[in-house]
């Protein structure tokens, strides 16, 4: 099992991100990952509404469109790239093609970690 892991946003359609977060642990299921797929999260908030005028605390999602999953990584075997993390093409895979994914964030659909600020913001 790969010792490193690290934290990365998936675009999905709007309104899906639940769904798209129970498709993935599904498929870690299924597929026996547990060792390369971690974590799946839809980062929520606590927030008062005022409706009405009364007030209503209700659960907001941060970032719509989006889910965070931490995955394990391992580093790359391409000539000159020795010392770069990667996300293995098998998790790459499995995430890029459940339903309701339209990708990874990063260019070129390329999966980019999170920095430690980032991580630490979204409180996981």
């Amino acid at each position: 099992m790969p010792e490193i892991s690290k934290w990365y946003v998936v675009h999905t359609y709007s309104g899906y991100e639940n769904k798209v977060a129970t498709n993935i642990e599904k498929i870690v299921e299924n597929r026996k990952m547990h060792d390369l797929i971690l974590e799946v999260k839809v980062p929520t908030e606590i927030v008062t509404e005022i409706k009405d005028e009364q007030k209503k605390e209700v659960e907001r999602k941060i970032f719509p469109g989006y889910v965070v999953v931490k995955l394990a990584v391992e580093y790359s075997d391409k000539e000159g790239e020795e010392n770069v993390l990667k996300v293995p093409d098998e998790t790459w895979h499995a995430i890029r093609y459940t339903r309701g994914v339209t990708g990874f964030v990063g260019p070129d659909g390329k999966p980019v970690p999170l920095t430690a600020d980032e991580v630490k913001k979204l409180g996981l």
